[in-house]
């Protein structure tokens, strides 16, 4: 019953060429914003990172992913070792500092 007044239907117009294109139009700028939103300053956050963990010496005192606040003792190939008491010292990775604090002048 519903298929003969189907067949009847006027086929649809065809889409004008540029209307495909326009309608990706926000869809890429969403993609463009989002960049700018979230990856980028991610990225630009990983080099800061990085280059503070690259940074790290002797003498240091840091603060850990963790919270906890040190000074660092030894620096070895990937981790720190970090005394955080009188004969408590702790060994961690580097990518754990987060911070690293300025003396007092």
């Amino acid at each position: 019953m519903l298929l003969p007044f189907l067949a009847q239907a006027a086929p649809a117009a065809p889409a004008p060429a540029g209307a495909g294109l326009i309608g990706l139009l926000p869809i890429v700028f969403i993609f463009i914003i989002g960049y700018y939103v979230m990856i980028r300053p991610q990225m630009r956050r990983q080099k800061e990172q990085q280059k503070l963990v690259s940074a790290l010496k002797t003498g240091d005192d840091v603060i850990t992913a963790s919270g906890i606040h040190g000074r660092i003792t030894n620096v070895k190939d990937t981790t720190v070792i970090v005394k955080v008491a009188d004969n408590v010292k702790l060994e961690m990775e580097k990518s754990a500092v987060t911070n690293v604090l300025k003396p007092a002048a």
